[in-house]
């Protein structure tokens, strides 16, 4: 079978959310692919040449560079499915698959949140969301959501594609994310950002979605209990987020640390050294730096909404994303923690972290793709 897909979101340089898991699922499928002897033969489309951290070319595995400003999809992509020599199946690791072709099509859904959230969004991200994600629905073969949560969400607001859906966990690097982070490379990262004593950390994209607003509000009520302790804001800058530092000016915290972007080699020192890391988004369409977390041993404090409780199980502490005082009670009682209670929290972790894998993500990817054209 010739498989084509959309490798853009995982051809930038700074991965974050739907890039990081464009990347992890394309290595995943090409070692799947080699795994199994090389069943298939893929087309990755490519807007710019592919980055040197892709996997390589060779004879099952080719990249078509197709050079183009805006309206790359309608432009290029889909008339270049419409030539001789085209897939016998589309997967995009996003929302957004090309109209007006005939081949199937698979696509993933990462969350609907917008639809609960528009406020939280530029109207022409929310709309763009919005339309084009409904017409991939109405186009695809396979859906594959990344949760229950996410697939619960589709079948609420298009039931008639509930019987496409097949959910789909993220996973996590095992080899970069584990318990045998040595603290000289914690040390060192530390260094980088400048972060001096215990700290807590929120590690995501600065946007409405993750209420970091709702975490600074908790902070200050933190540095009653705990004054020494700092909170470590990382993440890349989204859409909407100025008001995120605005928030922070008007607390008066000057024990925050923004530390921009962080690469994916420096996250797991930086989660390694926290006290706790914490993610109060009001949704998730998945949470992948939450397995990171649990993976390198540190307590985790989420919201108890969206897919966060079928990443955490019970080997986190869970809060109420829109009360600021329960955003504070969930990082207090892991910092007021005997070493006994947690180091049970944190072996609870290990053994949640282990049920994923981005091994299972591409088989179980793999196995969608080719099931939707037979």
């Amino acid at each position: 079978m010739l498989i084509g897909i959309d490798g853009n979101e995982a051809n930038v340089q700074s991965r974050v959310g739907v890039h990081q898991y464009s990347f992890e699922i394309l290595w995943g499928i090409y070692r799947e692919n080699k795994r199994v002897g090389k069943k298939h033969s893929f087309l990755i489309y490519l807007k710019n040449s592919p980055r040197k951290d892709l996997p390589k070319e060779i004879s099952w595995w080719r990249y078509v560079v197709l050079p183009a400003k805006g309206l790359w999809i309608l432009t290029k992509l889909m008339p270049a499915l419409m030539k001789t020599k085209r897939p016998d199946v589309l997967f995009s690791p996003s929302h957004y698959l090309p109209p007006l072709t005939s081949i199937p099509k698979v696509f993933t859904v990462h969350d609907l949140g917008y639809l609960r959230f528009s406020a939280q969004f530029k109207k022409y991200d929310y709309w763009q969301l919005k339309l084009w994600t409904a017409i991939s629905l109405s186009i695809s073969k396979c859906i594959i959501a990344v949760s229950n949560s996410t697939r619960k969400d589709i079948v609420r607001h298009y039931p008639k594609y509930s019987k496409q859906i097949e959910v789909v966990y993220h996973g996590y690097n095992n080899k970069r994310f584990n318990k045998n982070i040595s603290e000289v490379f914690v040390r060192r990262i530390k260094r980088k950002y400048k972060i001096n004593g215990n700290y807590i950390l929120f590690l995501s994209t600065l946007k409405p979605s993750k209420n970091i607003e709702g975490l600074l509000t908790a902070f200050s009520g933190v540095k009653d209990l705990y004054p020494k302790v700092k909170l470590v804001i990382s993440g890349k800058k989204g859409w909407l987020y100025e008001s995120i530092y605005k928030k922070a000016e008007e607390l008066g915290l000057r024990d925050v640390v923004f530390t921009g972007y962080i690469e994916e080699k420096d996250k797991p020192a930086l989660i390694k050294g926290a006290k706790v890391f914490v993610l109060p988004s009001f949704w998730e369409g998945f949470g992948m730096d939450v397995l990171g977390a649990m993976a390198c041993g540190t307590a985790v404090v989420i919201s108890n909404v969206a897919s966060l409780p079928e990443v955490g199980g019970d080997a986190v502490i869970y809060i109420d994303p829109s009360s600021s005082d329960s955003i504070k009670d969930g990082i207090t009682k892991v910092l007021s923690m005997s070493r006994n209670e947690y180091n049970k929290i944190i072996k609870k972790g290990y053994e949640q972290a282990k049920k994923f894998s981005w091994e299972k993500a591409a088989m179980e990817t793999l196995k969608a793709i080719e099931e939707s054209v037979k």
